[in-house]
């Protein structure tokens, strides 16, 4: 399945680098969103692989909550990862 990176998790002051907001066009509920907490996700920069793990639903639209292994770059917004 894919999915497109939307923005950082972050609140009105703040910016969680290692966690990001992913939509898919699969996943259009919180409960379709729910069952896919644990899969893992693969976003590639060109040169490697930065792994996360799916930590929770986002909203009611069935984005997702995923928590990345390091910082993840402001040129990832926008692109494609694949969620496994």
């Amino acid at each position: 399945m894919k999915g497109v990176i939307v923005n950082y998790k972050g609140g009105k002051h703040t910016q969680v680098t290692n966690q990001m907001i992913i939509a898919s066009t699969e996943v259009t509920t919180r409960e379709e969103a729910q069952k896919l907490v644990g899969k893992k996700v693969i976003y590639n920069t060109g040169k490697k692989d930065i792994s996360g793990e799916v930590r929770a639903a986002h909203g009611n639209s069935g984005a997702l909550r995923v928590l990345f292994e390091t910082g993840m770059p402001g040129q990832a917004i926008g692109q494609v990862v694949s969620i496994n």
